[in-house]
């Protein structure tokens, strides 16, 4: 498991470091503050690759860079298969690359990698790990699995053309009509990440989408009765079809590469996942980090699972009060203050709703009324302070608070109680 990072010179901050949690962790922060840069340097902590490195049609996952012109570090510690890995690497300007410790790494476990934009990429310990020939380490296979958007649906093919991965479309139509261990192991996955009980995500028949298209293309059973074909289905449906595949895929090869090694299978599983909200209802949004840590455990069982996941979801805060541990989560936050980024790791209080999380050191917010409405509080709140206001201007105020406001809203109701003890209004 990732332990530490701890970085100098390099992203929107002169320093940044991070104590992670073993279990769950989440980054929160304005756009703009380093979420996704923290990610990538997680990413590249564990495997020693940037994602468009391996794969250049990615347009995010790129090599991270100084920030200045001074000396540039990422120091980071993670517990590896047999041993802690410990190392500092600097950034050699004429190379235009981050120094690496020589020699064979540490093996971190299986690493996932979800990005914002659909993109996926994958560390596997018995496929991407390196290999000794004549007593000597090499690294010959691919580094690491990375897929676009398109990639994770319609294939994923080597330099050298072959196919590495057939894509969702393919790989959940053959493990449905095999009905083997794969199939029932998405049908697990899906039914954990699910919105609901009462909205299961439940394959249906096959499909044909055009008399162009000959693949027999999966359904999902809708909870209206109709299947509709999973490339027709909506943007947080596709976002988990895609999480539940490529977590059976990942699974499934590496227990094939492991067995084909002699080797036992790891319980070690990292999942880094950018915008963990992206495209989901709220009702999605209220289970979704409890799920994805149950989703691998049913997938892998005896697994130890890290999480670190970027959100801007007061919702996503909330769900992960009930199981939040201080022991074994952590919670750090980006703040822009005084024209510097700054990032802490802040204690994890309750505050029981998302509503209430907006206005907390996560999200900044005065409060989660619409901008106008809170012009017009503050301009309320600024009149009860006077002595004696005049008599048309609280007549014209009480009238657009309550057109704006809801009548069970707490500031309506203090305005009134206010008003009528000083005999503002009747």
């Amino acid at each position: 498991m990732l332990k530490h990072l701890k970085l100098k010179n390099i992203g929107p901050a002169a320093s940044m470091e991070l104590e992670f949690g073993e279990r769950l962790n989440l980054i929160t922060g304005d756009n703009g503050l380093g979420k996704s840069f923290l990610l990538d340097i997680a990413w590249w902590t564990l495997t020693r690759k940037w994602p468009s490195e391996i794969n250049p049609k990615l347009t995010a996952g790129k090599k991270a860079l100084p920030s200045g012109d001074g000396a540039a570090s990422i120091d980071f510690s993670f517990t590896a298969k047999k041993k802690e890995e410990a190392y500092t690497s600097t950034f050699l300007r004429r190379e235009q690359a981050w120094t690496g410790r020589p020699g064979r790494p540490a093996n971190p476990g299986l690493v996932f990698y979800a990005m914002a934009d659909g993109s996926f990429a994958v560390w596997d310990p018995a496929r991407n790990y390196w290999r000794t020939q004549d007593g000597v380490d090499i690294q010959e296979r691919i580094p690491a699995y990375v897929f676009g958007a398109a990639e994770v649906w319609d294939g994923l093919n080597g330099k050298d053309g072959k196919p590495i991965c057939n894509g969702l479309v393919l790989d959940w139509a053959g493990w449905q009509k095999e009905k083997g261990e794969a199939f029932n192991s998405l049908c697990a996955v899906l039914e954990v990440l699910s919105p609901s009980a009462k909205e299961p995500l439940v394959p249906g028949n096959f499909t044909r989408i055009s008399l162009d298209d000959a693949r027999d293309i999966p359904t999902i059973r809708m909870p209206y009765g109709q299947d509709v074909a999973i490339l027709h289905a909506s943007a947080g449906m596709r976002r988990i079809f895609a999480l539940a595949y490529l977590l059976v895929w990942s699974w499934e090869e590496h227990q094939k590469a492991a067995k084909l090694l002699g080797e036992e299978p790891t319980n070690q599983v990292i999942l880094l996942i950018d915008e963990v909200e992206s495209h989901l209802h709220p009702q999605w949004q209220r289970k979704i980090i409890p799920a994805l840590l149950a989703a691998v455990k049913a997938l892998i069982k005896n697994a130890d699972v890290q999480i670190i996941t970027a959100t801007h979801s007061p919702l996503i805060m909330a769900s992960v009060e009930p199981s939040f541990d201080d022991k074994k989560d952590a919670w750090f936050d980006l703040d822009f203050e005084h024209t510097k980024v700054v990032l802490r790791q802040r204690d994890f209080e309750k505050h029981g709703d998302a509503g209430t999380w907006l206005i907390s050191e996560a999200f900044d917010l005065e409060s989660g009324r619409p901008v106008e409405y809170e012009a017009l509080i503050n301009e309320a709140a600024a009149l009860m302070e006077q002595e004696q206001p005049d008599a048309t201007v609280i007549k014209k105020m009480n009238e657009a608070l309550v057109a704006a406001l809801s009548p069970k809203d707490d500031f309506l109701f203090s305005w009134r109680y206010i008003c009528k003890q000083k005999g503002w209004l009747e």
